[in-house]
């Protein structure tokens, strides 16, 4: 599932900064089989520092995916911003059991980001998906009136109101 347009060629690069942007749309997810999203529209920016013996990657994303709202399965535009580090070293082998750092064997001339794009963005996004219609009331939805209807209608008049139950425990912290 790699695609080329994620590789990263560092072994022509000279020492120093330089710098990547990607448009990222529904087709990189679909490559993940990924479909928890309808649409996106996210920029993902990477500066790469290469030095003598390792490199850092910084990502930074921001832009939309568009989710279906947990409570009403209503779509809408969640923003999202995320960045993210990451090191990489050279070493004998292959090894990416650090989230934060990479190890590629000598010799590699080429990385390809597109599966830390992938995390970091899926990541990015809240795990409660919740409309923003849903908190100042403009999002008119089957879904909330019939949630509004089964609500409890009765409202105890005296919210601090005693419970016997508790009465008694709280007898033990001052029979001391």
């Amino acid at each position: 599932m790699k695609q080329k347009e994620f590789d990263i060629p560092f072994s022509g690069l000279k020492q120093g900064k330089h710098g990547f942007s990607y448009n990222i749309d529904n087709t990189f997810f679909d490559s993940f089989g990924y479909d928890e999203f309808n649409a996106v529209d996210v920029t993902v920016k990477v500066i790469l520092n290469k030095t003598p013996t390792i490199m850092e990657l910084d990502f930074d994303a921001a832009g939309t995916v568009n989710v279906d709202c947990d409570i009403t399965s209503e779509p809408y535009d969640q923003p999202i911003t995320s960045c993210s580090r990451l090191i990489v070293k050279f070493g004998d082998s292959y090894n990416d059991e650090d989230d934060e750092i990479l190890i590629l064997p000598h010799g590699e001339h080429q990385l390809n980001i597109a599966q830390f794009v992938y995390e970091m963005l899926v990541l990015a996004v809240p795990l409660k998906r919740v409309h923003p219609g849903i908190a100042d009331g403009t999002l008119k939805s089957e879904v909330l009136d019939r949630l509004e209807e089964l609500q409890p209608k009765e409202k105890k008049d005296n919210k601090e109101g005693n419970d016997p139950r508790w009465d008694e425990l709280k007898k033990l912290l001052t029979d001391k």
